[in-house]
C-alpha cells in the first residue's frame, strides 16, 4: 500500500491545494493532508478550522484523511509509518525552497522521499498570503479558492472588523 502525506499550513486552503490533493489522491492508495500548527507562525484560521475546511473540500476523495501536526513533519511521518511527502511547486522559487526542505528532511530521516507535483497552470499565481490580502480588501476570489473558503474568509475578516 502506497501511503503519502501532503503537509502545509493551508491558511487558507486554495484551489491549487485542492488540485494537488485530488491529483495525489489518484496516485497514492492513501493520502494524509497534514495541517501544520507551527508555534512561531500566526494563522488567520485555527488548525481545527483548517481541518474542517479541508475535510469538506476533499470529502469525495475516500482515500484522503486530514490530521494536525505541531512538531517536525519527519517525526509525524515516522510515527505514522509514512515514507513519502508530496509537495506542490509553482515555479523555480517554490522548487528551490521545497528542494532545501526535502534535503533537510532526508538529513533528519534518510527513509523519507519527497515527490514534487507541479501545479496546474490556472493555479500558478495563487498564494495563500495573497489570497488573505485580497480577501481583507473584499476582493474577488473567484477561481482562487473554493466557495466554502471564500465564505469563511469573508466571515473571518468581517468578524475582525476589517
Amino acid at each position: 500500500m502506497l501511503k503519502a502525506a501532503f503537509p502545509g499550513s493551508f491558511d487558507p486552503p486554495t484551489s491549487g491545494h485542492v488540485n494537488i490533493i485530488q491529483r495525489a489522491a489518484s496516485v497514492f492508495d492513501e493520502l494524509v493532508v497534514v495541517i501544520a500548527e507551527n508555534r512561531q507562525k500566526k494563522y488567520l484560521f485555527t488548525a481545527d478550522e483548517r481541518v474542517e475546511m479541508i475535510r469538506e473540500l476533499v470529502k469525495s476523495c475516500k482515500n484522503v484523511s486530514v490530521a494536525i501536526c505541531d512538531h517536525l513533519i519527519v517525526d509525524y511521518l515516522k510515527k505514522n509509518n509514512i515514507k513519502l511527502l508530496v509537495r506542490g511547486v509553482r515555479g523555480l522559487e517554490d522548487f528551490s525552497y521545497e528542494f532545501e526542505l526535502s534535503v533537510m528532511n532526508r538529513t533528519l530521516d534518510p527513509k523519507i522521499e519527497t515527490i514534487f507535483m507541479t501545479t496546474d497552470p490556472e493555479y500558478f499565481v495563487i498564494r495563500s498570503s495573497a489570497i488573505k490580502e485580497l480577501a481583507s480588501f473584499n476582493g474577488n476570489l473567484h477561481g482562487m479558492v473554493p466557495e466554502l473558503v471564500a465564505k469563511a474568509l469573508k466571515e473571518k475578516y468581517n468578524s475582525q472588523g476589517i
